[in-house]
């Protein structure tokens, strides 16, 4: 097992563990008020994994950041990094030509597409930056990256209710 992966699987515990009450109030939450009947609490989108390997990804069905909570699992079962390129459908432009690389590594829950504005960047920009990261990231680059997550996630969340 790399660095890289044990990091994943300890950290990606370590959060659900400390997240789990989060977890539960979220899917309660959209039981309750948001989920529309027969459809669940998750939101279900197949991505291109580890070597263009097709997996399906679950969300919760809310707008909120907390959304993501449910992509720990794939974190510690393999299928996602902490950090890695955006999570793209298998058929996605990105993933074809110059960009098939991206495949090369887990995609990721962040990534620098997600402290650099996200749905602000252009896609060849968003693409960029993806390709940066996959032929030059290491644990450092990891650990820079989810540092800078929250604060970002924060900064776009106090922006649409300013």
């Amino acid at each position: 097992m790399t660095a890289k992966r044990t990091f994943d699987v300890v950290g990606g515990l370590a959060l659900l563990v400390a997240l789990c009450p989060f977890l539960a109030a979220v899917a309660l939450s959209v039981a309750l008020g948001g989920a529309t009947p027969g459809r669940g609490v998750l939101r279900r989108r197949t991505v291109a994994g580890l070597g263009g390997r097709p997996f399906t990804m679950l969300t919760f069905r809310t707008k909120s950041p907390l959304a993501a909570l449910p992509l720990l699992l794939h974190v510690v079962g393999g299928r996602m990094s902490l950090v890695g390129p955006c999570p793209l459908t298998p058929g996605h432009r990105e993933c074809a030509g110059e960009g098939r690389r991206r495949l090369s590594v887990r995609p990721g829950l962040t990534g620098p597409w997600q402290i650099s504005g996200r749905s602000d960047l252009p896609w060849e920009e968003r693409e960029l930056l993806d390709l940066h990261y996959v032929d030059h990231h290491w644990l450092g680059m990891d650990l820079a990256i989810l540092a800078r997550t929250l604060p970002a996630v924060r900064r776009r969340r106090a922006a649409r209710f300013a």
